[in-house]
């Protein structure tokens, strides 16, 4: 079955982006490549349990199992060790990417407090988009009650697209509620 939003993108999306940029080949039209949705627990030094709670709640809101990451460097001031635990990340392609994206659009994002839009500066220059999420129970997959600590999350959107226009016009057609 093809997500909804794919289906809204090969419809809608592609035609108006080819007609706005003027693009002349099929493959010049941006589009989604992967998520990466990042946890980073750097009180995980202290109590490795967080990590595990962090990783079942990420694998519950993605649909897929959480890697976990390791500091590559020794930090003395942090009382880090290179190799230690410190985080959890998952990467999400194909129709899995599509139906987060969606989630995150249409049910997730209207949640947050006093919402009014994610910042248009969180371009990379090559048309990638950062978002970072202060807190997991924004998502409705997470249970509230099993809740132990509010953790924040970051969700990295990488596309095709040549520059920031491109992929904010991408990111605006597939329905990501910037401010002005």
């Amino acid at each position: 079955m093809v997500p909804r939003l794919l289906e809204r993108y090969r419809q809608d999306v592609a035609p108006k982006l080819s007609g706005e940029f003027g693009y002349k080949n099929v493959h010049q039209v941006p589009t989604l490549t992967k998520i990466v949705v990042n946890v980073g627990l750097g009180e995980a030094t202290q109590n490795p349990k967080l990590l595990d709670k962090a990783a079942e709640e990420l694998a519950s809101i993605t649909g897929q199992k959480a890697v976990i990451r390791r500091a590559r460097k020794s930090v003395a001031n942090f009382k880090l060790r290179a190799g230690q635990a410190i985080g959890c990340k998952v990467t999400l392609r194909g129709p899995r990417m599509w139906e987060f994206f969606d989630r995150l659009v249409s049910v997730s994002l209207p949640r947050v407090r006093d919402f009014k839009g994610v910042s248009p500066k969180a371009f990379d220059g090559r048309g990638n988009f950062s978002l970072g999420i202060r807190e997991q129970i924004i998502f409705p997959e997470v249970e509230y009650d099993k809740v132990e600590r509010i953790t924040g999350l970051n969700v990295t959107i990488c596309t095709t697209a040549a520059n920031d226009a491109e992929g904010r016009a991408l990111l605006a057609h597939l329905g990501l509620p910037f401010t002005r």
